[in-house]
């Protein structure tokens, strides 16, 4: 592996949505990252891929980069032979609720008492602690509770869930790397590890900070859709163009703003004030009359590669094919399947993507000798049925 995080060694507890992520993106970075499968999915692979709701798991793209083990974690064995990975590893990610871990006899202090130096990165939706850390949830239960989700609408609408992306993986899994990353570092000069308590709803608060701050300055109203940057203004808002599609307008300074008009063939004199939101409906139906007589491409092509802040709203399935992403390589293809390429980039240490997803336990002897168990133990775990897989079994 190449990149910043060549050398170290994550041991992932497989599970579904930010941890996976989190572990993806160190992954990404070249750490050696070990996902942790339970048995029966090395052994029922129509149980993994119903779980993982892909036909195909070597194609679920947020997989990529690991190595698989796959372990009887309801064996004692199988919970030492865990420990005995612990004992030589970096980093351990779990994505379970609180206190599962510990049940299994894999706790915080358990992992640390065989390695004083491991980074122990807990992500869960709610905390470690609370009232409500014990409850199930989701990304978009983390962010209403976190003031979020009530930002994305238009003025009198009901709110609309971004995706998965606020909670789940921004303010989780891309927390979770950034707090595994920070206790590394100070690992490295202390010689001690930590618990890291990643929290969805306190990575989604953590996103808000912005809203936060201009709030209390007086310069945001805490009503959606008539902020200058939540759809409220003209000139930050989407609009539909003559073919049923839409450009992305981000007009929020005035020279932007300036050359946006001057290529609509618009005139400031001849247009509502752009600084009295009480004129803001009547200046963005000025603007959608415009947009909608070119073609969402026709607007790309005039006003893309200019200062004017606009851009076409593009499909998951055209993003990859722009020249813009195309030529800095945004995304990548492997074996058939296009996803995002690692990010963000080194001059020195460049990342590079790893391989394929495995199915889980593909790598269990590979791994079990690599990080220290002889080749005969290995056989003796696969002869007790506590290790298994493809590679194992």
């Amino acid at each position: 592996m190449t990149g910043p995080l060549a050398g170290v060694r994550v041991l992932e507890m497989a599970g579904l949505g930010p941890a996976p992520f989190g572990a993806m993106l160190l992954a990404d970075m070249g750490a050696d990252v070990v996902r942790v499968d339970r048995l029966s999915r090395a052994t029922t692979g129509g149980d993994y891929e119903k779980s993982r709701q892909a036909a195909d798991p070597r194609r679920y793209a947020m997989d990529r980069g690991r190595r698989s083990v796959a372990l009887d974690l309801k064996n004692p064995a199988g919970i030492e032979t865990l420990l005995t990975l612990v004992a030589t590893a970096d980093v351990l990610v779990e994505g379970f609720r609180p206190g599962v871990m510990e049940r299994l006899g894999l706790g915080p202090e358990v992992c640390l008492a065989r390695n004083p130096r491991l980074v122990y990165a807990r992500m869960t939706g709610w905390g470690q602690d609370g009232p409500l850390a014990h409850t199930a949830g989701h990304d978009i239960t983390y962010i209403a509770l976190a003031g979020a989700l009530n930002n994305f609408r238009r003025h009198g609408e009901r709110p609309v869930p971004p995706l998965s992306l606020v909670g789940d993986f921004g303010g989780g899994g891309m927390l979770l790397a950034f707090g595994v990353v920070c206790a590394l570092l100070e690992a490295r000069a202390s010689g001690h590890g930590q618990v890291v308590d990643a929290a969805m709803v306190d990575g989604t608060a953590l996103l808000t900070t912005l809203f936060h701050g201009m709030l209390a300055q007086g310069r945001w109203r805490d009503e959606p859709g008539t902020n200058f940057a939540d759809t409220g203004a003209p000139y930050y808002e989407v609009y539909e163009t003559a073919d049923g599609r839409y450009v992305a307008v981000g007009a929020l300074e005035g020279p932007f703003y300036n050359e946006l008009i001057n290529l609509l063939g618009l005139s400031a004199d001849e247009l509502p004030s752009r600084d009295d939101p009480t004129q803001w409906p009547a200046l963005k139906e000025r603007f959608a009359a415009v947009f909608r007589t070119r073609t969402r491409d026709e607007w790309a092509d005039l006003l893309l590669a200019t200062d004017s802040c606009v851009a076409p709203v593009l499909s998951f399935t055209e993003a990859p094919q722009h020249p813009h992403l195309a030529e800095r390589g945004t995304f990548i293809e492997r074996d058939g399947v296009v996803q995002p390429a690692p990010a963000p980039r080194f001059s020195r240490t460049p990342a590079e993507l790893g391989a394929v997803p495995p199915l889980p336990g593909e790598q269990t002897s590979e791994v079990l000798t690599g990080w220290g168990f002889a080749p005969e133990e290995v056989a003796r775990l696969v002869d007790a049925g506590v290790v298994g897989g493809t590679a194992a079994g």
